[in-house]
């Protein structure tokens, strides 16, 4: 009976942690950036910057 109440237990713990490992996986292949006009996402500064324009 003490076996089968800490494996319950166990269970019950872990679950909310399964299930929030698995809404992150490929996360960062799914989102998409967007910069205002004039503006360009520059990947090295991961954020974005002035499109230089001549």
């Amino acid at each position: 009976m003490r076996l089968a109440a800490l494996l319950a237990t166990a269970f019950v713990l872990m679950t909310p942690t399964l299930a929030a490992a698995e809404c992150s996986w490929g996360a960062s292949t799914d989102m998409t950036m967007s910069c205002a006009d004039g503006t360009s996402w520059d990947s090295a500064s991961q954020s974005c910057v002035p499109t230089a324009t001549s």
